[in-house]
């Protein structure tokens, strides 16, 4: 006969373990796992977010989340799979402002819209990989990595003439420790993001007031914005998001600096 005692010890002692699993989940507290789904816990407003992977585990693969930490420049990023009407307004208020953005592109990106893409690199943006076909990276081998990332390389390079510039932007966040290896033994810079709001459902775009006052609580010394260029509410806001991090004292670094100005 079971001991109903044991039992009831042996469930408590479960949720005890499950509770302690998640906090310290939350806190970076344990070991990483080989496959990471990046993620971000937002502790403090106006503060770097605790990443489920710090610095110690990712820069010795090249693998970036902010930049230096004492200084009040700001990384704007955008990823995108496609192309709707929100890109060249985009430009348009990165223009005005003088900001450097990077644009992560896939390459179907670059095959239909060759214009806005020589415009990115005539308007002295940088225009990084985000893989071919957006996969989940980690279900392939070292060899279909590469040709993920070689096929749109060759695409941006049959367009502009030069080399793609080796940053790279793992789809959807996924990656593991042998993907970062790859791409760091490619001369690829992995650029992930400490800020970053929901913006990429068309169908469910934020209101200007919700998007302005998540970017605010997000924005920190070194930070590195995720934003998606095919945000109707990005396209409508960047021009006063600008403004608005210009009049806080931040400038606009460009990835390419992001190394050279780390700091932890």
């Amino acid at each position: 006969m079971i001991n109903k005692k044991i039992i009831i010890k042996s469930v408590i002692t479960a949720f005890a373990f499950a509770a302690v699993f998640t906090l310290l989940t939350k806190r970076n507290e344990i070991l990483p796992v080989s496959i990471c789904q990046w993620g971000l816990f937002f502790e403090k407003e106006n503060t770097p977010p605790i990443p489920n992977l710090d610095d110690s585990e990712l820069n010795p693969y090249g693998a970036y989340y902010h930049g230096n930490l004492d200084k009040k420049t700001i990384y704007l990023t955008f990823d995108a799979g496609y192309e709707n009407g929100n890109t060249p307004p985009i430009l348009d208020a990165l223009k005005k402002h003088n900001a450097p953005a990077t644009f992560f592109l896939v390459g179907p990106f670059i095959e239909h819209n060759p214009e806005i893409v020589k415009r990115m690199v005539e308007e002295g943006h940088v225009v990084g990989n985000h893989t071919y076909d957006h996969p989940d990276m980690t279900t392939k081998n070292q060899q279909e990595f590469i040709e993920q990332l070689m096929k749109t390389s060759n695409r941006y390079k049959n367009l502009i003439g030069e080399e793609m510039p080796l940053f790279y932007r793992p789809p959807e966040g996924k990656f593991s420790t042998e993907n970062l290896e790859w791409a760091n033994r490619a001369g690829y810079t992995t650029v992930l993001w400490s800020s970053a709001y929901v913006d990429w459902n068309d169908n469910s775009q934020p209101s200007h007031e919700n998007a302005f006052e998540k970017i605010k609580q997000r924005t920190f010394d070194g930070a590195i914005f995720l934003l998606h260029s095919t945000s109707k509410t990005n396209a409508e806001i960047l021009d006063a998001q600008l403004t608005k991090w210009e009049e806080m004292g931040y400038t606009f670094g460009d990835i390419r600096n992001l190394v050279a100005d780390y700091g932890g």
